[in-house]
């Protein structure tokens, strides 16, 4: 019976540091986008959903054929680029003009573009940088 009440504390012994430790789960950006390719579109900012996971600016571009379409890009999440000072709530609104740089989708008709650089340039604002 003690072998049994030592195997019992053991076992519980071993699932609380299992849980007590950390778990970094996170989705694969080169399973989504083509992270060795960096695409361009200039257009105007939709949406801007500053949020966590990540934050996503719709874009109004022209697509390769010169069709408007409504883009998907994916940036850091709001609690990141809150901290770093980078970008608030406010910072984009409908109807901005934006440049912005990044790896686009491995899907093309989703036009999703990770973002790397975007610009604003009514007032010259740029923000460029990697994230995980």
């Amino acid at each position: 019976m003690k072998d049994i009440s030592k195997i019992l504390a053991g076992v519980s012994a071993a699932l609380s540091l299992a849980l007590a430790v950390p778990v970094h789960a996170h989705h694969s950006f080169p399973s989504t986008y083509f992270v060795d390719q960096t695409v361009t579109i200039k257009g105007k900012v939709v949406e801007f959903m500053f949020r966590n996971p990540h934050s996503v600016v719709q874009v109004l571009a022209p697509a390769q054929d010169g069709t408007m379409v409504r883009w998907a890009v994916e940036w850091a999440a709001a609690a990141a680029l809150e901290r770093d000072g980078k970008a608030s709530r406010d910072l984009l609104h409908p109807g901005d003009e934006v440049i912005i740089t990044g790896a686009p989708g491995r899907n093309p008709e989703d036009h999703k573009i990770r973002l790397y650089t975007i610009e604003r340039p009514a007032d010259g604002w740029k923000w460029a940088g990697k994230y995980d």
